[in-house]
């Protein structure tokens, strides 16, 4: 057998036990083992599996994983949310469909403590929801950006995939944090427009809601204080160089803890209940990740990556004709895969493609986060629809599905302005120390 029939067979037996749900994590480690030692040998398989296991569960920079977790988790715990949606609302709400852009600027500012998409969109959920159900909201809108929504939490920092990314990549994990904040605004008001022009033309959808005084709404400020402090001290610290991207996990897991014991919002259960899922969730990550580094070996041993990248890169097309084509294999996988899972997956793939056409990789790694974005608000995999569709059980999952198409165009929209003016990734790094 040559190394790239084997390269075939193990792909072939990955997306069987993918489609036969087996987790992922283990599902890349033992297909890359199994290919390994069919490739070089045995024993140099479990030398391998057994150097990249230590190794990777030994990186300092993988501490940030449950660091910006931990901060997430007591944020969510805590309540914080309700005080983002609140000041939203007393700045946005007069506007037609004015609580669904709060939602959207709610989720936004979420996700700066948070950075998952479907634990932004469960927060936001339990307080956007029943408000827009009391201000009779066409629950199609209400969830659909909800939904979308809870995605900006992949994009702005801290994010999981831009730390996984940093990790596979070799790349700077604060330059990749302080290149989504630009992006991140960005699909933020392409969202608020997308509602504002249904809310316009449909106005039954999104009823205005009740004028603010401007003291009302500086004084709705208060509830953002904890957010805007937290992000300033963890991205500013970051971006002036004051302390690295794990240190700054360090910073704001013990400034939400602090901030949520202040307010007495944190009893002994909730902090048992935040370090559960604290563990839970990195330790899925760690193994995906792990999984993801035996897989890739395997598939560095095959050369299936290098011939790729030679054979993209000596086509008869201009380097934006193949980027092009790598972000529609994203955009369509991630209908059927799982962001981080298809970006662990693929990333070992295309990153020396992406090398030798010479783009910026930092400007990749915003990139396919915009592109991969689409899938967790599409069908079948969706998971931040699902996420909602738990929340709003009276609302048919077909329904919030169709709620969360116009968002698509928003980020098709966003992926073409970023591959156009990049400088909207890449301008904030360039300052950075």
């Amino acid at each position: 057998m040559t190394p790239t029939d084997a390269a075939y067979l193990g792909f072939a037996l990955l997306f069987l036990l993918l489609a036969a749900s087996m987790p992922v994590g283990f599902v890349m480690a033992v297909v890359g083992l199994i290919g390994f030692a069919l490739v070089v040998s045995p024993p140099a398989a479990f030398s391998m599996a057994t150097i990249e296991l230590y190794s990777t569960f030994a990186d300092y920079n993988l501490t940030t994983i449950p660091l910006f977790v931990l901060m997430g988790q007591v944020a969510f715990h805590t309540g914080i949310s309700r005080g983002l949606f609140h000041a939203a609302y007393h700045w946005l709400g007069w506007l037609p469909g004015g609580m669904a852009m709060s939602t959207v600027g709610a989720c936004t500012a979420f996700g700066a403590i948070c950075g998952s998409g479907p634990a932004t969109s469960a927060t936001i959920a339990s307080v956007a929801l029943p408000e827009m159900r009391r201000y009779r909201y066409d629950m199609q809108l209400a969830t659909g950006c909800v939904a979308a929504g809870g995605g900006i939490g992949m994009l702005i920092p801290p994010s999981i995939v831009f730390i996984v990314y940093a990790i596979l990549t070799e790349q700077s994990i604060g330059k990749l944090f302080i290149a989504g904040i630009g992006p991140g605004i960005l699909v933020a008001l392409l969202f608020c427009l997308v509602i504002y022009v249904q809310c316009r033309m449909q106005p039954h959808y999104g009823p205005a809601g009740p004028g603010f005084t401007w003291r009302e709404r500086f004084v709705s400020l208060r509830g953002v204080w904890e957010t805007l402090l937290l992000f300033a001290l963890v991205m500013g610290g970051m971006f002036a160089g004051y302390f690295t991207a794990t240190e700054a996990a360090a910073i704001g897991a013990a400034g939400t803890l602090l901030i949520a014991l202040g307010k007495r919002d944190l009893t002994w259960k909730k902090l048992g209940q935040c370090l559960n899922e604290t563990i839970r969730t990195s330790c899925m990550v760690m193994t995906i990740v792990a999984g993801a580094i035996i897989f890739g070996k395997f598939l560095a041993v095959t050369q299936v990556p290098a011939n790729l990248a030679l054979w993209l890169s000596g086509l008869i097309l201009p380097g934006w004709a193949i980027m092009t084509l790598i972000i529609l294999f994203y955009l369509v996988g991630g209908c059927f895969l799982d962001a981080l899972a298809l970006d662990i997956l693929t990333i070992p793939i295309f990153y020396p493609v992406v090398l030798a056409l010479g783009y910026d990789l930092i400007w990749f790694g915003v990139m396919i986060v915009v592109v991969t974005m689409m899938g967790v608000i599409t069908p079948p995999v969706g998971v931040c629809a699902y996420v909602v569709s738990g929340m709003a059980r009276d609302v048919p999952l077909e329904k919030i599905f169709r709620g969360s198409l116009p968002f698509l165009g928003a980020l098709v929209l966003a992926a073409v302005l970023i591959t156009v003016f990049p400088q909207i990734v890449t301008f904030l790094p360039s300052l950075s120390k």
